[in-house]
């Protein structure tokens, strides 16, 4: 299917929403998904999440037909501004993730050095190690980094202490923690 006219997809959008037609549907998602998934590979990079965000797309798209108003615009528009939206949550979620491993990923190194020592020298030694190098950081990352992980605050709770955006703290820490990685894997050689 090379083209669906405006009036077409209008069409097909209006018998989901009233009928549940599952043919209008198939016909559908036959001429968008291959569309989304191009998107979804162009921004999220991997063939899964691509296939995700066709999934989560077109399921909103049959959930949600009813609220297609084709006065306002037409249907391709609307469904790529669901595919859109999907498209920056996962992003975001991705984001975040990725900010949640690059603290995990320290311990690694600090287990390694301290395999040897009892549990109560490990932690003595953890901490002491640990806030030399927080101390090397920028203000900025130092506060952050400490307040998150030494005071165990939430990123909203250090954003309204510090009454910058949650945004700016992520970035901070983001930050603060690829430095400590790369401090502990230079001091390792």
């Amino acid at each position: 299917m090379d083209d669906l006219s405006i009036e077409k997809q209008k069409e097909l959008l209006a018998n989901i929403a009233l009928h549940r037609d599952k043919s209008s549907f198939a016909v559908i998602f036959s001429y968008f998904s291959p569309k989304i998934r191009i998107y979804g590979l162009k921004y999220l990079k991997q063939e899964a999440v691509a296939m995700e965000l066709v999934q989560e797309t077109m399921m909103k798209v049959w959930r949600k037909a009813h609220m297609f108003d084709g006065s306002k615009g037409a249907a391709s528009t609307w469904i790529y501004t669901i595919m859109r939206n999907l498209c920056f949550d996962m992003l975001r979620k991705q984001q975040s993730s990725r900010e949640d491993n690059y603290s995990d990923d320290l311990w690694p190194i600090f287990e390694e050095r301290l395999a040897s020592q009892t549990d109560e020298q490990a932690n003595a030694t953890l901490s002491d190690e640990l806030m030399i190098y927080i101390e090397t950081l920028p203000d900025a990352q130092q506060i952050v980094v400490k307040e998150i992980y030494l005071n165990q605050r939430s990123h909203q709770d250090v954003a309204d202490q510090l009454g910058v955006p949650v945004g700016t703290i992520k970035s901070r820490l983001r930050l603060g923690l690829q430095k400590l990685r790369g401090q502990l894997e230079n001091s390792d050689d």
